[in-house]
């Protein structure tokens, strides 16, 4: 279901465990044409690292006390969130898992209209193809957003990525 929403920032979120990407994105109504022309305008975004040496819930708190003040900043109503989609190191996934955790329950406390989209529906979303590669899915956010470069780190670009796709599916 696609919920209306008056408040027009997205907070996109790539959640990880030593790197999460995040950026903000307005969405502006269409004009009175009806044509939505370039609707998002990227507000802001980058990346929130943590390091190897500190232990494992304090990195789960710095994550939570980050995002809150991005929340406290910018004052999204939507945050969209990459779902999670691994195969191979399962250590890594619980930890990953955890990280998204504590990112959902921010953004729950928060009052924030959680998103949830897997990487095949933000490929599809960005590219048209679910398929489609990172390089190709960063392109598509320079395209979409009439950006000079393709912005730097990946997570954040794909965090900016995953907020077009959460742009797309919320409704004025």
């Amino acid at each position: 279901m696609v919920k209306k929403i008056n408040n027009k920032l997205i907070l996109g979120i790539d959640p990880g465990y030593a790197r999460v990407g995040w950026a903000v994105l307005k969405k502006t109504p269409p004009t009175s044409s009806g044509q939505a022309k370039n609707n998002l305008n990227l507000i802001n975004f980058g990346c929130l690292e943590t390091g190897k040496e500190i232990p494992h819930a304090e990195r789960l708190k710095y994550l939570n006390l980050e995002i809150k003040k991005i929340i406290k900043k910018y004052k999204p109503k939507i945050l969209a969130i990459e779902d999670l989609f691994f195969f191979k190191n399962l250590k890594t996934a619980t930890k990953v898992a955890e990280a998204r955790g504590v990112i959902l329950m921010t953004g729950i406390e928060n009052n924030l209209v959680i998103q949830g989209f897997t990487p095949l529906q933000i490929k599809q979303a960005l590219v048209g193809y679910g398929r489609a590669d990172k390089n190709q899915v960063q392109q598509m956010v320079k395209i979409i957003l009439k950006l000079k470069e393709v912005p730097k780190p990946d997570d954040a670009a794909d965090a900016i990525a995953i907020a077009i796709c959460g742009a797309n599916n919320s409704k004025y």
